[in-house]
């Protein structure tokens, strides 16, 4: 997001004003687009409570409450399950009470909303940094651009390790597809 501002910036006109505006929208628009998330977070945690035994106690037959029953399990897990195994875990999970009309968030929902806030809040300040102690305008655009890479690239490697695959590799992956997607951005306009 806050490449979409410091990329359309134009630098070479860019006066102490300027830079300010351009702040301030890239934190205000952070900060919109934080809250958003949050709430879509929000949302997903809520719909993944019910959306599982819902669909498995609208199945019409046991085989077919298995297979739903499957579809919401990580896929290592549903490789190595057998029926036998589904079936019972069916059962107990059809004799549940019903799921309540509408879910309310709880304290883990709102904590990690408040987090995904801060966590997209807070990765606008590196990228910022350079246009508060640099008064080259070009200089500070690099140094932007620069420390957006280095971040972008981090992220992916933590992604990598995270998911088992190999951090450098998922690392320049995120880089490129962040690369890819800050150009997407500018050319529409964002």
């Amino acid at each position: 997001m806050v490449l979409a501002f410091t990329g359309t910036f134009s630098i070479a006109t860019a006066g102490p004003a300027e830079v300010r505006s351009m702040l301030i929208g890239a934190l205000g628009c952070n900060l919109a687009s934080g809250i958003v998330d949050g709430v879509f977070y929000i949302m997903d945690r809520l719909a993944g409570r019910s959306r599982g035994l819902l669909e498995l106690r609208s199945a019409a037959s046991p085989e077919e409450g298995q297979r739903a029953l499957a579809s919401v399990l990580p896929e290592t897990v549903a490789a190595v399950i057998q029926p036998a195994e589904l079936e019972a875990i069916r059962e107990r999970l059809a004799r549940l009470s019903q799921p309540p009309e509408l879910p309310r968030p709880d304290r883990n929902n709102w904590l990690g909303a408040v987090f995904v806030c801060l966590l997209v809040v807070c990765s606008t300040f590196p990228v910022v940094i350079p246009f508060l102690f640099m008064h080259d305008g070009p200089r500070a655009l690099r140094a932007s651009h620069g420390i957006a890479i280095v971040m972008m690239f981090f992220v992916g490697y933590a992604y990598g390790r995270n998911i088992g695959h190999r951090p450098w590799a998922m690392g320049f992956a995120m880089v490129l597809l962040g690369g890819v997607l800050a150009v997407l951005t500018i050319v529409l306009g964002g």
